[in-house]
């Protein structure tokens, strides 16, 4: 009985989309379909079919006719997944060293369209939470710190837009669910670079939060701490932005007043 490779596509066009990307990144200059053609070994017009859809993706670039290369859409994708990689990498020992202090949750997400998600923690069973956020966990933007810093980020326009495909649906009675209340406390978050979720994503669950940003400024994901209502400390709050400054400069961020 044969068996198929468990790396091979099983929708023929992705493979043949595969192989065509691979050929093309062998390459320096773009080529022509001729001889992609040949070296893939596809029929000329198969490939143009392909070669074509993926053009409209920007996956691949036509540079003049009848000559291709790598398209920029690969660049922004692998930069995305570049940023995520090294945070996560980057933030691990400072957010076990953050954990040992305040004996609580350390979370770090990351924003994928109205959510955050969880992609990496540090916590321990002593801990007391009643619920830890999984790896992988998602939830909406208003109802969290780290959702709060991304959407501080955003123009006022963009948070609006985010409203109204939301609802602003909460979750608790302490949710925000009025944009006008939405808009004053992301204007707070701008001021102090810090957010806060006072249960308003889960009654007994209080979260604080600091941005962590790249090399070119950007906000690619938040440091948060999750502790029970009443035993969330102010004093934390300095801890978490000075870990995740320290993040950031370790991912080449330079703020206005470092050298």
């Amino acid at each position: 009985m044969n068996r198929k490779d468990p790396h091979t596509p099983t929708i023929q066009v992705l493979g043949r989309a595969f192989a065509l990307l691979d050929m093309l990144a062998e390459q320096a200059d773009p080529v022509t379909l001729k001889e992609i053609s040949e070296r893939t070994g596809l029929h000329p017009s198969t490939a143009h079919r392909i070669l074509n859809d993926l053009t409209i993706g920007r996956y691949v670039d036509r540079p003049q006719a009848g000559s291709y290369r790598l398209g920029m859409r690969l660049l922004e994708l692998g930069n995305l997944v570049k940023a995520r990689l090294d945070v996560r990498d980057a933030a691990i020992g400072p957010m076990r060293e953050l954990h040992k202090l305040t004996h609580q949750p350390v979370n770090l997400s990351v924003r994928q369209g109205d959510e955050i998600v969880y992609i990496e923690r540090a916590y321990s069973e002593r801990s007391g939470m009643q619920v830890v956020r999984t790896v992988g966990g998602r939830a909406p933007l208003h109802l969290t710190s780290v959702g709060k810093l991304f959407l501080a980020a955003d123009d006022p326009a963009r948070v609006r837009a985010y409203a109204v495909r939301t609802g602003l649906t909460g979750h608790t009675r302490n949710s925000i669910t009025e944009i006008s209340r939405l808009e004053r406390e992301l204007a707070g978050v701008r001021t102090s670079g810090t957010a806060r979720d006072d249960e308003e994503l889960e009654l007994g669950v209080r979260c604080m939060a600091s941005g962590v940003h790249d090399d070119q400024g950007r906000l690619v994901a938040g440091l948060s701490i999750s502790a029970p209502a009443d035993r969330l400390e102010e004093a934390w709050l300095a801890r978490v932005k000075a870990t995740a400054q320290q993040i950031s400069e370790s991912l080449g961020y330079r703020s206005a007043g470092t050298a």
